[in-house]
C-alpha cells in the first residue's frame, strides 16, 4: 500500500509559477510509476505528465514547454512545476501511482490516487 498526498496548489496570477508536490508514504516512491492528471470544472480528467521508475519522463502535448516533473527520492516526493500559468490551467491536480514498470496516460492505468490540490489562475 502507498498513500499519496498532493500539496502546493493555490491562487496565482496569470504568468506566475507553482510547484506542486506529491508525497508518498508507506512505500518508496521510486518503486512506482507516478503521473499527474488534472480536472477542470465540467471537463474530463486529463493526463499531464508522468515519471517512470527509471526517472524518464513523458508529457502530454499540451504540457510541453511549461510543465516539468521531477523526483526527490530523499523526500519521497514527486513534483510538478508549472511555469507561465494561464487561466486555462485552473483545475484540481491529482497525482497517481502504479506498481507497473511502464507508464500509461489513461487514469484507469493507476491504482493509487491522492486527494487532489486546487490550482486557480486569475487574470
Amino acid at each position: 500500500q502507498v498513500q499519496l498526498v498532493e500539496s502546493g496548489g493555490g491562487l496565482v496570477q496569470a504568468g506566475g509559477s507553482l510547484r506542486l508536490a506529491c508525497t508518498a508514504s508507506g512505500r518508496f516512491i521510486s518503486n512506482y510509476v507516478i503521473a499527474w492528471f488534472r480536472q477542470a470544472p465540467g471537463k474530463e480528467r486529463e493526463f499531464v505528465a508522468a515519471m517512470q521508475r527509471s526517472g524518464d519522463t513523458v508529457y502530454a502535448d499540451s504540457a510541453q514547454g511549461r510543465f516539468t516533473i521531477s523526483r526527490d527520492n530523499f523526500k519521497n516526493t514527486v513534483y510538478l512545476r508549472i511555469d507561465s500559468l494561464k487561466p486555462e490551467d485552473t483545475a484540481v491536480y491529482y497525482c497517481a501511482a502504479d506498481i507497473a514498470y511502464n507508464l500509461g496516460t489513461s487514469e484507469s492505468w493507476y491504482d493509487y490516487w491522492g486527494q487532489g490540490t486546487q490550482v486557480t489562475v486569475s487574470s
